[in-house]
């Protein structure tokens, strides 16, 4: 049987596994789950749709799955998932979805900092850090591996690509290709995320490759259309190649410069 503190309000709907700790005074509403092994810390509040994975870790005071701060919300019934091994730290909300895409999420192993706010119909990767204060707008989406932080605003429906670094304190009201580096004000390329890179794996050739496509890029003076083509020209379209050139394919709010 679940450890529930006396203080704890549990609706008898919820599907709860049997190591599950709920701390004092947190409040678990109807057509949850959670999963074995997940701790829920004081005060924190676990509403109406959320979907908590194994071994997640939900701090005081957080608020997960909460409705949609959005007007065109209709009450229509939608989720927020958080996958295993995800940790949400001290005040942070997290809104399920709306009709759009009838869910948030947030993948395995991610660590999402304190006061740190996800959106409706945001879809957050695997391995992906949040640092205090970070606030998406709807509908974000971000690839794995991603870390930005302290205090960075995500414009709605902007992109971020997987392994992409942001720095602390900016503005993202452009979309993010992946495996860079962005930073400054306006939020701009500032290399490949050559550390983060190293650290996952990535071979030493797979990251010059990497480094030929962004100075085709940015470094070239030539415009996107025909940066693309002189990458598919001169470039080995590695699996990484490939991935930036979908990114560019799907951008909607144009790309950082």
């Amino acid at each position: 049987m679940a450890e529930v503190h006396k203080t704890a309000v549990v609706d008898k709907n919820a599907e709860i596994a049997s190591d599950v700790k709920i701390g004092p005074f947190a409040i678990i509403e109807e057509n949850v789950v959670i999963q074995s092994g997940s701790s829920i810390g004081s005060g924190a509040l676990i509403a109406k749709g959320t979907r908590l994975g194994k071994n997640v870790k939900i701090h005081h005071g957080a608020v997960i799955g909460t409705i949609p701060q959005d007007l065109k919300f209709g009450g229509e019934e939608t989720i927020f998932e958080i996958g295993d091994n995800s940790e949400v730290r001290e005040y942070s909300v997290l809104n399920r979805g709306t009709k759009d895409r009838e869910k948030s999420s947030i993948g395995k192993n991610c660590f999402l900092m304190a006061y740190s706010h996800v959106a409706h119909d945001c879809i957050v990767g695997d391995n992906v850090i949040l640092a205090n204060g970070v606030q998406l707008g709807g509908h974000v989406t971000i690839g794995d591996y991603v870390i930005i932080g302290g205090l960075t605003a995500v414009h709605q429906f902007s992109l971020i690509g997987q392994h992409a670094f942001i720095g602390g304190g900016f503005r993202v009201v452009q979309d993010v290709p992946p495996y860079v580096l962005a930073g400054g004000e306006p939020l701009s390329y500032k290399g490949l995320n050559v550390v983060g890179l190293r650290r996952r794996g990535f071979s030493t050739e797979t990251i010059r490759t990497l480094q030929r496509c962004y100075r085709l890029l940015y470094r070239s003076k030539m415009n996107v259309s025909q940066a693309v083509e002189k990458i598919n020209e001169e470039l080995e379209i590695t699996r990484e190649v490939k991935s930036v050139l979908e990114f560019i394919e799907k951008s909607n709010r144009g790309m950082i410069r």
